[in-house]
């Protein structure tokens, strides 16, 4: 009898979660790293064509376009199936609004959430059993301003309890609200028992990268789940949709203004919490793979956690999509400024290109030697 997802969580033995990082349309890079990470265990295991990554991942958490792949993930989805997702609704995902709607928002939303309905199932509920992975997306409660980590945990405290129904909101909604980036898309209004809330994109928090809070809600307390810790234990794989610094070495003074604020600010946090994130997890887990966070910390590869005890063991695969990133992968004929934006539509060959040399280049089997 197959197990059902309770029991698939309170097996003994070594837990893996992964972690996807938001990024609108570059999810395509990470879908590529996945792919090779799916082929590559599928090899391992003697399922070629039959395996997907519910089949080894016991956690899976995303952030905007990282819910998207979440979801699938938690699904069974293979991740061909979620890419064609990518490669054939990219155009609908950014569809223009109207010039009124512009006031509100750069892209319409209900062609989006028409095929998230599609593919998901609209009666699919958040607590579904369709669901064969524990599953978390990021998303922030406008109403409330804060960020809320939504998952199907049995065990957390707004899912025990009935005057918190959130195990029956509907999947493709909270996948939805997860993917509202400001200015982008319109937010996504979710009835809550009595209550509406108003949620836009996880981007707008600390978790746009949210491995570290993966980890966290895994093991801490209050969660209920509480998996043991240790290096052998517990595996950490996050994937990255490509970090965009946006490095001007001639920035003068005069101009940072109202405009420069309105467009530059959000970006640079969101990228500071995906760099915090990923440098919790090598500083307190045992780094395998990643590359350098900067100059002074390097990659921390095999770096002895704070206090002695690595928590967990850490993959990381991503790069920067600047020139000097795509030069060490070897494809300096990839403008920077064409793979950058989170809605570049018109160059998801490229994007896909980055992603297949990111998996060929940082992906070994030898990673996820404790854990086969």
């Amino acid at each position: 009898m197959e197990m059902t997802r309770r029991e698939r969580m309170m097996r003994p033995g070594p837990k893996r979660i992964l972690t996807l990082d938001g990024g609108g349309i570059r999810g395509v890079v990470a879908l590529e790293i996945l792919s090779k990470i799916e082929s590559m265990l599928g090899q391992r295991y003697g399922r070629e064509g039959s395996f997907v990554l519910a089949d080894y991942f016991d956690f899976v958490a995303g952030t905007s376009t990282g819910a998207i792949i979440a979801a699938g993930i938690a699904n069974g989805f293979s991740v061909a199936k979620i890419l064609s997702f990518y490669l054939e609704c990219g155009a609908t995902m950014f569809e223009r609004a109207s010039l009124f709607e512009r006031f509100h928002s750069k892209y319409r939303d209900d062609a989006f959430s028409a095929k998230l309905r599609d593919v998901f199932g609209g009666d699919v509920l958040l607590g579904s059993e369709n669901l064969q992975t524990l599953l978390m997306m990021v998303m922030r409660n406008a109403s409330t301003d804060e960020a809320w980590c939504v998952t199907n945990n049995p065990f957390a405290k707004f899912n025990e309890d009935l005057r918190h129904p959130q195990l029956s909101l509907p999947l493709w909604k909270m996948v939805r609200a997860s993917t509202a980036a400001p200015s982008f898309f319109p937010p996504e209004v979710v009835k809550l028992g009595e209550h509406e809330f108003v949620f836009i994109d996880g981007c707008i928090s600390t978790y746009n990268n949210p491995a570290f809070q993966a980890f966290l809600h895994a093991t801490a307390q209050p969660y209920g789940i509480r998996w043991p810790t240790g290096q052998q234990a517990l595996l950490l794989v996050s994937i990255g949709a490509g970090n965009v610094p946006h490095v001007n070495r001639n920035l003068k003074r005069s101009d940072m203004n109202l405009l420069y604020d309105a467009v530059e600010l959000t970006p640079a946090m969101i990228l500071s919490s995906v760099h915090e994130q990923d440098m919790l997890c090598r500083l307190f887990g045992r780094c395998l793979a990643g590359p350098a966070l900067d100059r002074e910390l390097g990659d921390l590869v095999d770096i002895a956690a704070p206090g002695g005890r690595n928590l967990f063991t850490y993959l990381r695969y991503n790069e920067n999509l600047t020139a000097e990133g795509l030069a060490r992968l070897g494809l300096s004929h990839i403008a920077p400024e064409f793979v950058q934006p989170m809605d570049s539509v018109l160059h998801i060959d490229a994007l896909a290109e980055i992603g297949r040399e990111i998996g060929e280049r940082q992906v070994r089997l030898d990673h996820f030697a404790d854990f086969l």
